[in-house]
Order: structure tokens, then C-alpha cells, then sequence
């Protein structure tokens, strides 16, 4: 046991949360920049589709920060939004990128500025277990195989690589075996390096805290306390969230996490609201 006083962000305590899913939450009506004058996308008002996009952006939400406000909110927190191939955004290409869809670094910064004078927080998802088939490194094993630089940033397990035909082995370890997904070597100590250093720019930026995405993959020693010294260096108001599944009484003695998501709450909150409706295959997963 430790002995570490645990404390965890004031503002935090009282703050109301409101989850954006950029990509669905509000497309602008006159945005100041885009990629491409056309874009196909989806239209707005028909089912959304499993790979398509809608066209929400950042400037959308800044459009939407009085309708916001009136419903009482002080604080956001952002699904993924740096640059990726899939419309959640949870397979990251570049870390230091705001997708070009959702308006770029331009939008955000703007976002943050007009977020943080209103008074409201601003937390990002950081994907930190896995990245995806276009993030540079990866990328470079799938060009130049056993040749790339890049080897031990991942877990390269025998060749060739498969990273598109699901008839063949994938041949490196990736996320609940989505090959999509490739998890990173975090005993590498520049994974590791990477990591944190990304951790700090976005902090240094503005931003008031990260939401931690399936951070009880990542098993090598240290990790979270160092990511959570290094963040609370820069700012120690700063809300670090993990989003863990199960038990959580590890992630939070004081040297990791301030919070994480209560899924446990989640199975007997659906079971109580849905009643006789409920699909007990899905809450049972829960508990």
C-alpha cells in the first residue's frame, strides 16, 4: 500500500462533462478553411453508416458553445481528434496533427481559446496503447520490412506482415487482434519517450487533461506514474481519466490516474433504466 496523498483537480469535483463525437456533433455553416472545396460525405440527417463521415468539425463546436453553455456544461471532453483514417478517430496517424476534416490545429487552437474564455475545460482522448497502419513508423515496417528503423516500436512476431489480407496471419501483435490496430512496444524506451513527449505538448498547449484510452494494456513498469509526473509538472490541474474496464482501485492510489470510467455503474444503471427491455448478454459483460 501507499502512502502517497491522493489528490485529485478541484474543478474536476463539480465539473459537468459533455462527450463530443466531432464527426456527428455539428458541421459549420460557413468554416473558415477546408482541405477541398468538395467533399463527399454522408448527408447529415441519414443513418450514419460504418465507415462514412458526416462532416462534423471544430469550428462546429465553436459555433455551438452557447447552446452548450445553456444546458449547464463547464467542461468537454473530445473522442479522438488528431488525424486518422476512420471517421472516431481512434486509429491515429499523427499525434501532432488535428484531423484536416475537423478543421486542424487552426480550429483547435480557436476552439481552446474561446473554450478556456468562457470558462470551460477541454480534455482530449489520448490513444497511447495502439496507433494504426498509416502512423509513419508503423507505415515504414509495412514499406521496408525487417529493414525499417522502426522494428522494436512494435511487436513484430515472424514475416511477412498482413496488414490488410485477413486470410493471412497478421504476424504482429495488434489490438484485440484487429490488425488495423498495432500495439506499440512501450518497453522501448523511445515509444515510451514518444509518448510522454506528446502528453506534454498538448498540456503545454492548453489543454486541462487527458481521458486515457485502455491504459491497463500497457503493462510495463512505471509508465502511468511517470506519464502522470510529467503532465502534473506542467500543469497540476491538469485531469488525468483512465478509461479501465474492471476493478480500479490499482489505477487509483495516487500515482497514476485522478479518475477513471465507471463501467462497473454501467451494467445495473442499464438494467434498472431498461427494465424488462434490458439484453442481459450485454449487462451481464458488465458485471
Amino acid at each position: 500500500m501507499t502512502n502517497m496523498q491522493i489528490t485529485t483537480p478541484d474543478w474536476v469535483k463539480h465539473a459537468v462533462f459533455y462527450q463530443i463525437f466531432p464527426d456527428r456533433f455539428a458541421k459549420s455553416q460557413q468554416p473558415p478553411s477546408r482541405v477541398a472545396n468538395s467533399i463527399p460525405l454522408e448527408p447529415w440527417d441519414a443513418p450514419p453508416t460504418l465507415q462514412g463521415y458526416k462532416g462534423g468539425d471544430l469550428w462546429g463546436v465553436i459555433e455551438k458553445l452557447d447552446y452548450l453553455q445553456n444546458l449547464g456544461i463547464d467542461a468537454i471532453y473530445f473522442t479522438p481528434i488528431f488525424q486518422s483514417a476512420c471517421n472516431h478517430r481512434y486509429h491515429t496517424h499523427d499525434y501532432y496533427q488535428v484531423d484536416p476534416l475537423l478543421g486542424g490545429n487552426q480550429a483547435f487552437l480557436e476552439l481552446l481559446e474561446e473554450c478556456h474564455r468562457r470558462g470551460i475545460k477541454l480534455v482530449l482522448d489520448g490513444v497511447f496503447n495502439h496507433a494504426s497502419r498509416g502512423f509513419f513508423f508503423f507505415n515504414d515496417i509495412l514499406e521496408n520490412g525487417p529493414y525499417s528503423p522502426w522494428l522494436d516500436w512494435f511487436k513484430i512476431e515472424n514475416w511477412p506482415l498482413s496488414a490488410y489480407d485477413g486470410s493471412l496471419p497478421a504476424n504482429y501483435v495488434s489490438w484485440v487482434g484487429n490488425r488495423a490496430l498495432p500495439q506499440f512496444n512501450h518497453d522501448n524506451p523511445d515509444v515510451r519517450e514518444y509518448i510522454m513527449q506528446i502528453a506534454e505538448h498538448w498540456i503545454k498547449l492548453g489543454i486541462d487533461g487527458w481521458r486515457l484510452d485502455v491504459p491497463f494494456e500497457i503493462k510495463t513498469p512505471g509508465f502511468w506514474q511517470e506519464f502522470r509526473d510529467r503532465v502534473k509538472a506542467i500543469n497540476p490541474e491538469a485531469y488525468i481519466v483512465g478509461e479501465v474496464w474492471e476493478d480500479s482501485r490499482e489505477w487509483l492510489d495516487g500515482s497514476q490516474f485522478d479518475g477513471v470510467m465507471n463501467y462497473l455503474f454501467t451494467a445495473p444503471t442499464i438494467a434498472f433504466t431498461a427494465g424488462d427491455r434490458v439484453v442481459m448478454e450485454y449487462v451481464e459483460k458488465q458485471s
